[in-house]
């Protein structure tokens, strides 16, 4: 099978070609057809699945046979590398008639601004688009499809208020696209009633499962030996380009410091740096300049690099769902990766979550002088019982 076979133009299957896309995914190949007919769209899909190109090409296709006088594709997107990546992936595919503007945060107004004259498709972070919409500089009378791209990510507590306002701005008849890699349950019933009509859910492969090429191995480690180990780890082991992550934006500054300090080519990114030290920093990433890039959670659904051959989790991830889009930076596009785990005792819980998430037993390698103890779970000798409504204590308190 190929694009054409999907419904798509000549043109736009030309353009695929010329980029190296010769045989459509799963994802694609379940979701184009039906977003070509305008259907709402529930899609679930492994990261580095071509999601991206799932949803912009029947899109693109329905905006060159009948060009709009407006906007007529708003895409959200959780963070600016995200919404940055999608905006060079319409320029890919996009014929010079269809303009395309992204709206994030840490960029100048101008500019954007001006690049919102004539745009037929907008790709934005939610709280850059309502400074937009505050200011009256967005017409979407004529909003003909909304894309919600890490759709979990979009549809938590944190965004959900300002998704609810922008929804309120644009009109009710409109076709919904919903992608994402991991989409809970609340979330499904959350997704389901922003649509108009019953949607069409694609699942191409199970909730939270994990790339195969992706070998995954957990190193049990003391809390006061991560840095220890992370460093032996990355002067022991030829890694190519690494990325790892931690929880917090102060934690990714530490590491960073230290790595530095011990002569790795590093550099790091999270929220609180710049959007020209964000791009700066990708790109020395991206070209070779830095082998090793730390990151929080901004970093986990906002980059797309073929060749990231390692993904270390410095800290394990707090929800489980973030641990699917973390490890799915490397083994994209066909090739293999290795995702890695430093796990502290108290970290134990969290990983068994996970694995109950992505449906993986993730090995423990037990490496001697890092203070690693293997997890041994005992089953009670006796059912654990809760006497009263918030008077007990969970089995899973930690």
């Amino acid at each position: 099978m190929n694009f054409k076979d999907l419904g798509l133009q000549s043109a736009l299957t030309q353009i695929c070609e010329s980029l190296g896309f010769t045989e459509p995914t799963p994802i694609q190949r379940q979701t184009i057809p039906a977003i070509l007919e305008g259907a709402d769209i529930i899609a679930c899909a492994e990261t580095g699945t071509g999601k991206t190109a799932a949803f912009l090409l029947p899109l693109i296709q329905r905006l060159t046979e009948n060009k709009p006088n407006g906007v007529a594709v708003l895409v959200l997107a959780p963070t600016r590398e995200l919404a940055t990546q999608i905006e060079a992936a319409c320029r890919e595919f996009a014929p010079k008639k269809i303009r395309c503007v992204a709206l994030i945060g840490g960029a100048g107004y101008k500019r954007q601004t001006e690049g919102l004259r004539g745009a037929n498709i907008i790709v934005a972070t939610p709280g850059r688009l309502i400074d937009f919409m505050q200011q009256g500089a967005i017409n979407f009378s004529r909003l003909q499809t909304l894309v919600l791209d890490e759709a979990d990510r979009m549809l938590d507590m944190g965004f959900l208020p300002a998704i609810r306002r922008i929804l309120e701005s644009i009109p009710k008849k409109r076709q919904t696209l919903f992608f994402s890699a991991t989409i809970t349950s609340e979330v499904g019933k959350i997704a389901n009633s922003m649509m108009n009509s019953n949607p069409q859910y694609v699942e191409v492969s199970r909730n939270g499962q994990t790339v195969e090429l992706i070998e995954q191995t957990a190193y049990p480690v003391s809390a006061q030996s991560k840095t220890v180990l992370l460093l032996d780890l990355l002067e022991r082991e030829k890694f190519e380009r690494v990325l790892v992550f931690t929880r917090t934006k102060r934690g990714a500054d530490r590491l960073s410091h230290i790595l530095e300090a011990r002569s790795h080519k590093a550099t790091r990114i999270h929220g609180d740096r710049s959007q020209s030290q964000r791009e700066a920093a990708l790109l020395g990433f991206k070209t070779g300049k830095t082998r090793v890039l730390v990151a929080t959670d901004v970093a986990a659904r906002g980059i797309d690099i073929d060749s990231v051959s390692h993904v270390i989790n410095y800290d394990v991830p707090e929800v489980a769902e973030d641990y699917v889009h973390r490890i799915g930076r490397t083994g994209r596009a066909g090739n293999k990766g290795r995702a890695i785990t430093l796990v502290t005792p108290g970290d134990e819980l969290t990983m068994q979550t996970i694995e109950k998430l992505t449906g993986q037993k993730v090995e423990r390698v037990l490496l001697p002088d890092f203070g690693g103890v293997l997890p041994v779970f005992e089953k009670p000798k006796k059912p654990f019982r809760v006497f009263g409504r918030g008077r007990g204590r969970s089995s899973r308190s930690r």
